[in-house]
């Protein structure tokens, strides 16, 4: 391991590459936040791949964000271009919190003296043989884990922050949708989307939700959604919600983690907008599958994780879990678990 980073140190550049996913990088936002508390002149930067990029335009902590098209590897000339502009930045460490291949050969690229990387079942690939410091997690959730790669720079159990942007055209314009929906006394969000199918709960459930929110708590939902796919399961939902249930304009994330603002709760099935409900403070209900609650679950004791059966694989045959573990999850459950965050004194008043 190498010398500890201190204060002292003057002005690190340090490079964090987390490619993707959105939900993912979410979650690595509090690394970012916890650099720039420790080292407030550093030049921070992060690599991203474009699907997850939006979320950290603008963000506080970081200086330069560089955006990568998917499938980037396989472009020399894009791995040439992404070598010249990283070495241009003259990087004194890098940290690999993807555990990859691809996100190690970043580092790599980056000629940082230092690459911080996973071992353990979190190194795969060929990551921990191109990473030069080893760190193995021991915290099972992915926000503690990711923390965790900050020891070798004298960084231990730092405060969890997100701190998501937010630009003024941005809160105007989910402030608007909700006067005009005349929602005085708030409303939930439920999303029903996700990124893999095994992550799917059935859209019929979610209007069961809709309508339980509805009749015992005046509280309206906002559908919410991405895709043709997904509007048209949001329009279902809607549909068999009898009136308590409203669908969403189409969002772009930044959109939605303005309008989860200032909602008084977020449904949803394990993905992206869910960590994204998290990270600007929603109280959320987050439903586990394939992926365990305890490694993927909403972050801090605000939020519910409820999970009903645990599955034992690696991440490809999470992806392809059958609906079991979904299903498995029943709607009394789920409207317990908003009544106990409604109950709360403080739960978000309108």
């Amino acid at each position: 391991m190498g010398p500890q980073l201190t204060s002292g140190n003057g002005s690190p550049r340090i490079l964090i590459v987390r490619l993707s996913a959105i939900g993912d990088a979410i979650l690595t936002l509090p690394l970012l936040c916890a650099l720039r508390d420790r080292f407030p002149q550093a030049l921070l930067a992060w690599v991203v791949e474009q699907r997850a990029s939006s979320i950290l335009e603008g963000h506080e902590a970081l200086d330069e964000l560089i955006v990568l098209p998917k499938g980037f590897l396989k472009s020399p000339r894009a791995v040439w271009g992404l070598r010249r502009r990283l070495r241009s930045l003259r990087f004194d460490v890098a940290l690999d919190t993807q555990g990859l291949t691809k996100s190690a050969v970043v580092g790599w690229l980056s000629g940082a003296t230092r690459r911080i990387g996973l071992s353990g079942q979190w190194g795969r690939e060929i990551s921990p043989w191109l990473n030069r410091e080893l760190v193995r997690p021991t915290a099972p959730h992915m926000v503690d884990r990711t923390l965790e790669l900050l020891r070798p720079l004298g960084i231990e159990r730092p405060a969890v922050q997100f701190r998501v942007p937010e630009t003024p055209a941005e809160h105007q314009q989910a402030a608007r949708l909700v006067q005009e929906a005349s929602w005085a006394h708030g409303f939930a969000i439920i999303n029903a989307g996700a990124g893999t199918p095994s992550r799917l709960w059935p859209p019929s459930r979610f209007a069961a939700v809709a309508r339980h929110l509805g009749a015992k708590w005046s509280l309206p939902s906002l559908v919410v959604w991405s895709g043709v796919a997904e509007m048209a399961t949001a329009e279902w939902i809607v549909a068999e919600s009898e009136g308590h249930a409203h669908i969403s304009p189409p969002t772009s994330l930044r959109q939605l983690a303005s309008i989860a603002r200032l909602a008084r709760l977020f449904v949803s099935s394990d993905t992206g907008p869910l960590h994204l409900a998290v990270a600007v403070g929603t109280p959320c209900v987050g439903l586990h599958g394939p992926w365990p609650a305890v490694q993927t679950g909403p972050y801090g004791p605000q939020h519910i994780a409820i999970e009903k059966m645990v599955f034992h694989g690696s991440t490809r045959q999470r992806r392809r879990a059958g609906r079991q573990y979904m299903e498995s999850i029943d709607v009394e459950s789920v409207c317990h678990a908003c009544d106990r965050i409604l109950h709360r004194p403080s739960s978000r008043a309108a």
